[in-house]
């Protein structure tokens, strides 16, 4: 698009900050100043930000922001750029994921910040909004496209033609994971706590979908495998599940953790790992570096934005929420009762 005219910029805006850790009810809508731009970042005028489990973990006071981050919580929004920081100025900056100009619609993942009305974010971090998406659409992708690539397709290889377990489907990371390896050509089997949840995922391009509650996921996946065992395993739950999961995997598996919803703590038999050549791995996205969000956000603008042209990948909204009942928000995602992405709106 043409560059735009430089908005006139408020003296402060409308967030959300953590007043101290508990529940929902520390989420307390407040007035601060704008974000002061860093060399190499854009400023969003934010339309909507994604909730996310680490939001709640960070509320509960377990997953401090990192160093020179925002103590705001968010970590994914959509919006326009109306600023340009050092680096970034007159022609736009040449980026990782593009040239962004004054005007330019984005989707960025942010190290913090994006319950607001305005979010400073490296320029390499943010991608196009893509054509005939809405924003609250854009704003449930970052988080989950950056953490579904980077953990099931850059930390465990999954290729064309293997098999992929994914636990809590129905989540935002989990709708997102199907549509993309499905796409890519990997037959998928996730576990899920409904039935209502199992279809949603059969939808999305599952395979096999296992209510967790009343099913056995490692004989469905042995089942679902021909006996085999599935070759990647995503797992967000932790607990009791690891040593289910090496037993479900076939030899030469790959087992990637990004969460612990049942607990990082287990006892564990070690022997199957040897005997079946099993890797072990896992990873935190907010921790790393620029560098290495950015090289993420190439290979997401590469191979999975044209998916999305392609009408191969859409996420999945359950719900929104104004800005100002982030409380709410952050309940319904402890409730676990949604299929998909949760998504504010400042």
């Amino acid at each position: 698009m043409s560059e735009a005219a430089a908005p006139t910029l408020p003296p402060d805006m409308a967030c959300v900050e953590i007043d101290g850790k508990g529940g929902p009810e520390v989420l307390k809508p407040v007035r601060r100043g704008l974000p002061t731009l860093k060399p190499g970042e854009v400023l969003i005028a934010v339309a909507a930000a994604g909730v996310n489990r680490p939001d709640v973990v960070q509320r509960q006071g377990l997953y401090p922001a990192p160093p020179g981050a925002s103590d705001l919580p968010g970590l994914e929004v959509a919006g326009r750029v109306v600023a340009l920081g050092p680096r970034l100025s007159g022609e736009g900056g040449a980026t990782a994921a593009g040239p962004w100009r004054l005007g330019d619609t984005v989707c960025a993942l942010v190290n913090g910040g994006g319950y607001a009305e305005y979010v400073a974010v490296s320029a390499a971090h943010c991608l196009p909004v893509p054509a005939g998406f809405s924003m609250i659409e854009a704003a449930a992708l970052p988080e989950t496209c950056f953490t579904v690539w980077s953990n099931v397709f850059d930390r465990a290889g999954l290729k064309p033609g293997e098999s992929l377990l994914i636990h809590g489907g129905s989540s935002g990371i989990g709708t997102t994971a199907i549509q993309i390896a499905h796409a890519m050509g990997s037959p998928v089997i996730v576990t899920a706590g409904s039935d209502d949840k199992c279809q949603a995922c059969l939808k999305l391009g599952a395979g096999r979908a296992v209510n967790y509650r009343n099913e056995d996921f490692v004989e469905a996946a042995k089942a679902f495998t021909g006996g085999k065992g599935v070759d990647v395993i995503l797992d967000m739950v932790g607990g009791d599940y690891v040593a289910k999961n090496i037993a479900a995997l076939a030899p030469d598996g790959r087992l990637v953790f990004i969460a612990f919803l049942k607990g990082p703590k287990v006892e564990l038999n070690l022997m199957p790992v040897m005997l079946k050549r099993l890797t072990v791995t896992g990873s935190t996205l907010r921790s790393r570096t620029d560098a290495a969000k950015a090289a993420i956000a190439t290979a997401l603008r590469a191979r999975v934005w044209p998916l999305i042209d392609a009408g191969r990948l859409r996420p999945v909204i359950h719900a929104t929420f104004p800005l100002a009942e982030s409380a709410a928000a952050h309940r319904l995602m402890e409730s676990s009762e949604h299929i998909g992405k949760i998504v504010l709106t400042p």
